[in-house]
């Protein structure tokens, strides 16, 4: 049997094939054993002759964070690597890529990063960028400038992959049973379009509303709600960027708002701007 492949679409990111055009972008699977936790290694590198600003809709989703801007050896502080983790970013994360650098990112799926550090709540970590070592404490010093050295300094793929299995694999995963529930119910979200209201996601997981709001603080971030609406406005994003035109009343219904003003709000208010407007700048040469 062929081993399986990380997945390949740009849920999230905007105007995808502009930053895809700019840098280089792959995707890759981490260690077997890491694979129920993690969504997948994304790593990018760039030489870019000017400034570019890259955009995206966050997903429901921790990761660890790898980076180094400016080439190797610059000796200037901006190009000084650094490693961190990134809670769930709840708004537009935005980030200005310029000259060259390198990022090499861990993505945890949606309630798969308890495991690796079980001591705090996930939610600890929503909408915050903190150091490696605030989550692994074990990091700090040199072991921690070590680790960085070995995702950052590579320059082949199958190296870097080995030095974040390396990693992970030092920090767990723990055996925890809740985590397994919370990746089980935000998958069913992502993947059953029928699940749009929290009490329907209540109904189906067997737990009380309360319950089920509790299992995904300490285990996802945010609340079940955050997560459909996220989800929804991922789809939305995906039908503005096939240039055909969507029908965004009928897409409303079908993502279960409960009309178009609803969907034309959360998508202006996250995106800052309109469905339409944000489809007719993708359609411009």
């Amino acid at each position: 049997m062929a081993d399986p492949a990380p997945r390949r679409d740009t849920r999230g990111i905007l105007a995808p094939a502009d930053l895809l055009s700019r840098v280089r972008f792959r995707r890759h699977l981490p260690a077997p054993e890491l694979r129920p936790y993690l969504e997948h290694y994304w790593l990018i590198d760039w030489a870019l002759p000017e400034p570019y600003t890259t955009r995206v809709v966050p997903h429901p989703s921790v990761n660890a964070v790898f980076q180094r801007y400016g080439p190797l050896g610059a000796g200037s502080r901006a190009s000084r690597p650094t490693a961190e983790v990134s809670g769930i970013g709840t708004g537009l994360f935005t980030k200005r890529l310029e000259g060259e650098g390198r990022v090499r990112g861990v993505q945890f799926r949606p309630g798969g990063f308890r495991p690796f550090a079980p001591a705090w709540p996930v939610s600890a970590w929503t909408g915050r960028r903190v150091p490696l070592h605030e989550a692994f404490p074990d990091m700090e010093g040199a072991a921690g400038e070590a680790a960085l050295s070995g995702v950052l300094s590579p320059d082949d793929d199958p190296a870097i992959v080995a030095a974040l299995d390396a990693f992970l694999l030092a920090h767990g995963p723990a055996p925890d049973p809740a985590a397994a529930r919370a990746m089980e119910l935000v998958e069913l979200v992502r993947a059953d379009r029928t699940v749009l209201r929290t009490d329907r996601l209540a109904r189906l997981s067997g737990l009380s509303p309360r319950s089920l709001q509790r299992l995904f603080a300490s285990h996802v971030g945010v609340g079940p709600k955050w997560v459909i609406l996220r989800y929804r406005l991922h789809e939305a994003l995906e039908r503005a960027e096939t240039g055909a035109g969507p029908d965004w009343a009928g897409l409303a219904t079908e993502l279960g708002y409960s009309d178009q003003a609803h969907l034309v709000r959360d998508f202006t208010a996250t995106l800052g701007l309109s469905p339409t407007a944000y489809a007719r700048g993708l359609s411009v040469p």
